[in-house]
């Protein structure tokens, strides 16, 4: 079972969308687990206070080390090898090769920081690995920590209905995935390519590289490149 923990100020915003569709049949059959663990438990004092003003002045507040290291450490052990990651802007980004290593382990868990961010020496001592979705910010990590469990639990073998469903999708070999057409044969006014209606299954593949091709040239040019090298 691949077993995913999340520590944050908000447990109550999981499962949310894990608990729906493929990922939510996946967390009923046991294929994966979903641990929260409420950082405020190990908050100071009467009021459980998490946070403090950042050392040297500046906006915001700054999640303590002592209340977050404390967290972590009630959730894993020292024989848990699982990867540690933190939400933040400044962190590596998010891919999906970096989804399918993740799926092949045996679990995660994702640390969501709020306010202006965590203590430094939280993500040194606790070895976390700062991870972010993208050149953009959120008031907090619980929605990328959603968006990186998906990408993790569609992967998990017995999760996605074709085996194959998986493996025409963008990002792979470095191209955006190609056009997808079904029934009705014409919709105001534009008919599906001829070329997937004729059966010649070698053509129809062609024709998906091709558009795939063209997508990425087009959509994008840093992938294109990836992909000619």
């Amino acid at each position: 079972m691949f077993k995913a923990t999340v520590l944050t100020l908000f447990p109550s915003m999981f499962p949310a969308s894990l608990g729906q569709s493929l990922a939510g049949d996946a967390l009923s059959k046991g294929i994966w687990s979903l641990e929260t663990k409420d950082i405020r438990d190990h908050g100071i004092g009467r009021h459980r206070v998490v946070d403090d003003r950042p050392t040297g002045g500046g906006p915001g507040m700054i999640i303590r080390a002592d209340v977050l290291s404390e967290a972590i450490d009630a959730v894993s052990h020292s024989h848990d090898t699982r990867p540690r990651l933190v939400m933040s802007p400044r962190g590596i980004p998010y891919t999906q090769s970096f989804a399918y290593e993740l799926s092949k382990g045996h679990g995660v868990a994702i640390i969501c920081g709020r306010f202006e961010g965590i203590d430094e020496r939280v993500i040194e001592g606790r070895n976390l690995i700062p991870v972010s979705l993208g050149d953009f910010i959120l008031s907090g990590g619980e929605i990328a920590a959603i968006a990186i469990l998906d990408s993790i639990i569609r992967l998990l073998p017995g999760v996605m209905g074709h085996d194959q469903s998986g493996n025409e999708e963008s990002f792979e070999n470095n191209l955006l995935e190609y056009p997808h057409y079904t029934k009705p044969r014409q919709f105001e006014g534009q008919d599906i390519p001829e070329v997937l209606l004729g059966g010649n299954h070698q053509k129809i593949a062609t024709w998906r590289k091709e558009q795939a091709e063209f997508i990425t040239k087009k959509m994008r040019p840093d992938m294109w490149k990836k992909y000619q090298d």
